[in-house]
């Protein structure tokens, strides 16, 4: 313990925090699944989601895109600079809200100069993390492995000062992890994973239903296995794909074609994706009529939706985010907030501008306290006429 952590114990007292223990599951990975849903992991996961399905990558960037973009209040010019800055091509409020999303645990590395100011907010890879419990199970570090190396990084410096800022979403079975919406929306990205692909199917199969070729001897014979095999690889080679769509066949020898329709229960997969679709935009919290999705009629037009959106995530979201960074960069400045800038928001316009004429018309307000109901700062000064 360093002279300044002994110091803060000694007047802080002796007290011991309740021990903290490892949850049964972590938030990214069980090793085991059920006979019906295999184990789930989070890089396999994201692979399925992020990169290969549409809906659920739109709906992490339209939230960690729309977070990284919005308008901050006015703060001090080094904080708004560590905050704003990208670090190895990345933004990091936009890294954070998409970590924060999928993985529900976000990591942000302080570096410092010579002088212990820092001078670079680094987003890390929250599935390379791995927790080093104290005594009582509270994380005293955490080891960042990659390529078989592993990074142990302390929580604070030797003079108290973070090293790590760690943002969570509540996890209810873990003290040191938190739950993302990629293991919610998992089912649903795999049921719209798979109606596409069998789309996909029906499109090489000639892009319709597939039919049968009946074979009517007339005296109960049926085909050899030569002449079986023959006939097979025949429509595999010459008739089987969307660029042999509505090629006629040569039937002969007692062959004749049966087309065979899709009942109402296999055309019915496009109900099933476009209901998987807007479950994946439920489990990240973007209103369906944002990704395109049809059939959503929650909202009345799109104006409502986007209000929506930053009503009840982005705002929510960014609130979370903000406020820990500024509770980790507090002992370099002590005095700050980050926050959003709601007045510059234009999907908040209408709101603010109903909030600013009841504010105005509230004559039993001093002008102070008018200010700090629209979250401007109060005026300690101010001249007399």
């Amino acid at each position: 313990m360093s002279f300044v952590q002994a110091l803060v114990t000694a007047f802080k007292g002796a007290d011991k925090r309740v021990p903290l223990g490892r949850g049964p599951s972590s938030p990214w990975h069980f090793a085991t699944g059920t006979p019906s849903r295999g184990p789930f992991e989070y890089n396999a996961a994201v692979r399925r989601a992020y990169l290969e399905n549409p809906v659920a990558q739109r709906a992490v960037r339209l939230v960690a895109e729309g977070i990284a973009g919005a308008p901050l209040l006015a703060a001090d010019a080094r904080l708004s600079s560590l905050v704003q800055a990208t670090s190895a091509g990345q933004s990091l409020l936009e890294t954070l809200a998409s970590h924060l999303l999928l993985h529900g645990n976000a990591f942000v590395q302080v570096l410092k100069d010579a002088r212990g100011l820092p001078v670079e907010l680094f987003a890390l890879r929250p599935e390379r993390m791995q927790v080093v419990a104290g005594p009582d199970g509270w994380p005293c570090a955490w080891t960042y492995t990659v390529a078989g190396r592993a990074l142990t990084i302390p929580v604070e410096d030797e003079h108290a000062a973070p090293n790590l800022i760690h943002i969570r979403h509540f996890h209810p079975a873990d003290d040191h992890q938190g739950a993302g919406c990629l293991m919610a929306a998992e089912q649903a990205v795999a049921i719209h994973n798979a109606a596409a692909d069998w789309n996909r199917q029906i499109l090489e199969n000639s892009a319709r239903p597939s039919g049968a070729l009946v074979y009517d001897g007339g005296d109960g014979a049926t085909l050899t296995s030569e002449q079986f095999e023959r006939l097979r690889d025949e429509l595999a080679q010459t008739y089987a794909g969307a660029a042999n769509a509505g090629r006629p066949l040569l039937l002969e020898g007692g062959l004749k074609w049966q087309a065979m329709a899709l009942s109402p229960a296999d055309m019915d997969f496009a109900t099933l994706k476009a209901a998987a679709a807007r479950d994946i935009a439920l489990a990240f919290g973007v209103p369906p009529m944002l990704l395109g999705l049809p059939g959503d009629a929650t909202y009345a037009n799109y104006r409502e939706a986007n209000r929506a959106l930053w009503r009840l995530t982005l705002l929510p979201l960014a609130a979370k985010l903000l406020g820990a960074l500024a509770e980790g960069l507090s002992p370099w400045f002590p005095d700050e907030r980050l926050a959003i800038d709601l007045d510059r928001v234009p999907a908040l316009a209408e709101d603010r501008e109903k909030l600013w004429s009841q504010v105005s018309a509230a004559d039993f307000l001093e002008p102070d306290e008018k200010r700090a109901l629209l979250g401007l700062p109060v005026k300690i000064e101010r001249n007399k006429p």
